[in-house]
């Protein structure tokens, strides 16, 4: 591959990820909605800023888990550009500052669009925390001296910015308020999402183990390890159903097929158990994430 070519930063920016930004940012759309608040403008907005952000993310823990040791050649995972040398140094920088401008940029658009069209009880200005918070959270995932990922809080991580934030605040944004269901949808999201991490750190226990970064796999062990990633796709599904409580039947219901597949992924994943062959699993829980952004989703709007 080309030294800083576009295919390179394809592979860096890890395209079949991208969807832990997208899942999010659709259910909160989806309930604003159904609400009868829906906006175009903001939701595009956020949805940008999202994308942008996990690709400012997935650069830094390219980058970052490279020079800490986590990425070494023997490496059970699919290729990552820096640590093959698709991408310099010089120019992994630059592309790092050039995603997290982008996306400070679109969430100065969403700040203005809020305050411009005065939607928010406090102005809008509290949208500017929350940036901010997310700007850092791509960083300290993995970059710095206690990073979250290398101290077992990766997982609250994802959880948190792949779920809670993103949904909460398209949500958010669109209406002035919130409601439990978003807080549902949202949580329940953030769980799917983490099926990703966890697979991962499954695969990768012995390397991590081995180079200090002390993921909750790592930590808790093997046993915890292969029953996480169906207590996490468990736990969202049953969080799905709390909607029945508004007479949502289909968002209660349609999740219950990702279950299926989340429990056939599972089973795959122990019988592995360990090598470059869990790569498959991580395929597989990454179609099977998109799969339940699109069944909640469609699910809320169904009603």
């Amino acid at each position: 591959m080309k030294t800083n070519s576009l295919a390179a930063w394809i592979l860096a920016v890890r395209p079949y990820s991208l969807g832990a930004s997208i899942i999010p940012v659709a259910t909160g759309s989806a309930l604003a909605y159904t609400d009868g608040k829906f906006q175009f403008v903001p939701a595009l907005l956020c949805l940008l800023f999202a994308v942008l952000m996990q690709c400012t993310a997935n650069l830094v823990n390219d980058l970052c888990d490279f020079i800490k040791g986590a990425d070494q050649p023997d490496r059970l995972g699919p290729d990552r550009a820096f640590a093959k040398g698709y991408i310099t140094m010089p120019a992994m920088k630059r592309g790092i500052l050039s995603f997290t401008l982008a996306a400070a940029v679109i969430g100065c658009g969403a700040l203005g669009w809020v305050v411009a069209h005065n939607t928010l009880i406090y102005g809008g200005w509290e949208l500017l925390a929350v940036g901010v918070a997310c700007i850092l959270f791509a960083y300290i995932y993995t970059a710095g001296p206690w990073a979250l990922a290398y101290h077992a809080l990766g997982d609250v991580a994802v959880v948190l910015f792949f779920g809670l934030v993103p949904a909460f605040f398209t949500y958010y944004i669109q209406t002035g308020s919130w409601s439990y269901e978003v807080i549902l949808a949202a949580t329940a999201c953030g769980l799917v999402i983490d099926t990703m991490l966890w697979v991962n750190n499954f695969r990768d226990r012995v390397e991590d183990a081995r180079c200090g970064k002390r993921t909750l796999v790592v930590l808790l062990g093997e046993t915890v390890g292969r029953w996480g990633y169906l207590v996490l796709g468990t736990a969202a599904t049953l969080l799905c159903l709390a909607f029945l409580a508004n007479e949502r039947w289909w968002a209660a219901l349609l999740p219950l097929v990702y279950w299926i597949l989340c429990f056939a992924c599972w089973r795959k994943i122990v019988r592995i158990d360990h090598g470059d062959e869990l790569n498959v699993c991580l395929g597989e829980t990454a179609r099977n994430m998109l799969l339940f952004g699109v069944l909640l989703t469609a699910g809320i709007l169904l009603g």
